[in-house]
């Protein structure tokens, strides 16, 4: 079924565009082109009144002035006047007053028990700690008040009838005050790696947070020669990318430190790939903390880590909370591996190490006493430190722990 306005477009379908504009003349033709250079009709976007010719009659009565046109507006809305209301409100209240209805209390009637007279004696002549300890085993607490058990506990420990005979003392709160700042002086510390300080084994930066960017990054620097220092540290300094960049530097080239602590502080992923691109050349460094940044690092910064992991075998304590599984195993198995290679080095080495002069020196001590023993009698005592088990064998001796020299 075709619509109505369709059956109008019918008679149109047919016509020739080309013979329309053949029949026009120069001057229809310019009106036609000036009127399309000025409209686009077929445009959807542009409003209806720029799409076709202003079909007004009246002329316009000025430029459009926005803030002109505001303030006319506003102030015709306060010339107007408001209508007057034809019924005013004089507050009568018409009707009846909502008033809920009581509804009568129940009451239950107590039924009565009827018991046997043997046991209804017995209750009658019972005492309050009886009736006590009935309520107990019974699991009836309420049978009896609270002023009863209060007379019950006090005349049975002698306590005075109206407090309880377990007293509860009350704990003072120790007072728990912040820690101290940290008393490191940057500047002397500083001082020290560059000289190369023999003492110096251990920097611990912590919460110092107006340490410049420049002296973090003097700190790496120095640490680049230094061969002293082992463990440094440099939780919440406000250290960023740059900082971590001049650290990743440092571990290329330094073959002494052990542990390296960048703990909650501004690093992104670029500084913690930087560092973690600078691992992979190291050999020296056993632990390495970079968790607790200011923002996520994301799943490919993870996935280098455990890449990292896996190739670097002297890594023995990474801290980093994983966000993905995946990563999280790997690392979590590459760190197992790395510490199952000490262990099995240091086994290694206790095996193929030789005895001390002190394991010597105790053997031989062992088999000169036992010889010396085999000519005592049987029931003598040794005052050598070696005494024979019994009279009847003396294959087997017991050597006291004492300290050879």
């Amino acid at each position: 079924m075709a619509l109505p306005f369709r059956k109008d477009l019918e008679k149109y379908k047919d016509l020739d565009e080309d013979e329309l504009l053949g029949n026009l003349s120069e001057t229809e033709l310019k009106q036609l082109e000036t009127v399309l250079d000025d409209l686009d009709p077929e445009n959807a976007l542009l409003p209806a009144g720029f799409r076709q010719k202003n079909q007004t009659s009246k002329s316009a009565t000025g430029p459009f002035d926005r803030e002109h046109l505001l303030s006319y507006l506003e102030k015709e809305a306060l010339e107007h006047k408001d209508r007057e209301d034809y019924v005013p409100y004089t507050g009568e209240k018409k009707g009846k007053i909502f008033i809920p209805k009581q509804k009568p209390m129940q009451t239950f009637t107590e039924e009565k028990v009827s018991l046997d007279p043997e046991l209804e004696e017995a209750l009658t002549s019972a005492s309050d700690t009886e009736l006590c300890d009935l309520a107990a085993i019974l699991g009836m607490h309420n049978l009896i008040t609270n002023v009863q058990l209060c007379d019950i506990v006090g005349s049975s420990n002698g306590v005075d009838q109206e407090h309880f005979s377990n007293v509860v003392k009350g704990e003072k709160i120790l007072p728990v005050f912040d820690e101290p700042p940290n008393p490191t002086n940057v500047e002397e510390s500083l001082k020290r790696i560059k000289e190369n300080d023999v003492c110096l084994v251990e920097v611990n930066l912590n919460n110092i947070k107006n340490i410049p960017v420049p002296t973090l990054k003097d700190f790496a620097k120095a640490l680049e020669t230094n061969t002293h220092v082992k463990y440094f540290s440099l939780v919440a300094t406000r250290s960023n990318d740059p900082v971590a960049v001049a650290f990743a530097d440092m571990l290329k080239v330094n073959k002494t430190l052990k542990s390296l602590n960048m703990e909650s502080n501004f690093i992104t992923g670029a500084g913690i790939l930087a560092l973690i691109d600078a691992l992979r050349d190291n050999e020296s460094l056993a632990e390495l903390k970079i968790d607790n940044q200011r923002q996520q690092l994301g799943t490919a910064v993870e996935l280098e880590m455990a890449k990292m992991l896996e190739e670097n075998t002297n890594i023995l304590k990474f801290g980093y909370q994983f966000t993905q599984q995946g990563p999280r195993t790997r690392a979590a198995n590459a760190i197992t591996k790395n510490n199952d290679l000490v262990r099995k080095r240091r086994v290694e080495g206790d095996h193929q190490r030789p005895p001390g002069p002190c394991a010597l020196q105790a053997n031989t001590f062992f088999h000169t006493q036992r010889e010396v023993s085999s000519e005592q009698p049987s029931n003598s005592r040794l005052s050598t430190g070696v005494r024979p088990s019994s009279g009847r064998s003396r294959s087997c001796h017991c050597i006291y722990l004492t300290d050879f020299q």
